[in-house]
């Protein structure tokens, strides 16, 4: 009684805590329209797979997991035969694999108006990815970074040919403000003494939110009709937690009380961190414009991966991680 009483309130878009993504989506078409969403076979990206699909919507599920996203393939199409889904592989610790999943899908000439980055893990234990970057911040902002940049072209063609506004949406959190104290570590990002799973979730995050922003600034600067947004899902039961014992068992149980599950993600999201509509935190909203050229560099340079990501410290400085490894 006192759970729906708190919950079930509505608010002023006239849904609640525990609106689903279909019943807020109920009505609405996406016919026509092309998605990319990363991390769809399971969690937030699952669900947001399966709704865009039974809206209408051509819908690329870019996973890690084959077999799961098929079987959500199979589940969406049994309850709507019309859906239309393809699923593609992508590791996006791996950047071979993220330059492979990009030139995939180029060459199939699909437009693209929609981009949910969305594909991550949380607070694991220490490890590097197959090109030496700490990985959670290759999974969670540098696969997303590379991924982006490597289809906004296409974007941008979708965007004007059609005269319909793109959306990159990156699936950030309010775990930014867990980020090491200064921001981001640069310098230190792949040093395992000084390496907390948290804060490394954190600065990845933070990552996502800069990225964002930035993209939102050149897309006005531009006039390109693309919005670029970061936001906080809000707490979802989710497998995020899977390294962490304890944690993961408690959220799973009594976290059923308090959080939402991924069926309401979409419906309740938590809060956007883009410069019109939501107030962030202070090392999310001190951000500088990149000095132009670096991420257009970083997508198309054919010899070497060379990813240059700038990011603001302390509101006053950039930060500036520079990641190369040669393609053999």
């Amino acid at each position: 009684m006192l759970s729906s009483l708190v919950f079930g309130r509505k608010g002023p878009s006239g849904f609640s805590w525990s609106s689903t993504a279909e019943e807020v989506t109920a009505g609405i078409s996406a016919a026509g329209l092309t998605a990319i969403v990363t991390g769809a076979s399971s969690g937030i990206g699952a669900e947001t797979a399966r709704t865009l699909a039974l809206r209408g919507a051509h819908v690329i599920m870019a996973v890690r997991s084959l077999p799961a996203a098929q079987a959500l393939r199979d589940a969406v199409l049994a309850q709507a035969p019309e859906a239309k889904l393809d699923i593609m592989e992508l590791d996006l610790s791996s950047m071979a694999s993220v330059r492979a999943f990009a030139s995939e899908f180029i060459a199939k000439e699909l437009p693209l108006n929609i981009l949910i980055n969305n594909a991550g893990v949380m607070a694991i234990p220490f490890a590097l990815s197959k090109d030496g970057i700490e990985m959670q911040f290759a999974t969670n902002h540098v696969g997303h970074f590379l991924l982006t940049h490597l289809l906004l072209n296409t974007m941008k063609k979708t965007s004007h040919e059609s005269n319909v506004e793109g959306r990159i949406v990156n699936v950030s959190s309010e775990g930014h403000k867990l980020a090491y104290g200064e921001g981001i570590h640069f310098g230190k990002i792949n040093n395992e003494t000084v390496y907390s799973s948290i804060r490394a979730y954190g600065q990845s995050k933070l990552a996502n939110i800069l990225h964002a922003n930035e993209l939102a600034r050149r897309f006005k600067e531009e006039s390109v009709n693309i919005t670029a947004n970061s936001l906080h899902p809000g707490a979802i039961i989710t497998n995020l937690l899977r390294y962490h014992s304890i944690l993961d068992v408690i959220h799973r149980t009594l976290g059923k009380l308090v959080l939402k599950n991924a069926q309401q993600v979409k419906a309740s999201l938590g809060s956007t961190y883009d410069s019109n509509l939501y107030e962030p935190s202070e090392k999310a909203r001190t951000l500088k414009p990149m000095p132009r050229g670096y991420a257009e560099f970083a997508a198309s340079s054919p010899d070497h991966l060379i990813i240059v990501t700038f990011v603001v410290l302390h509101g006053w400085k950039y930060g500036m991680l520079i990641l190369s490894r040669k393609i053999h």
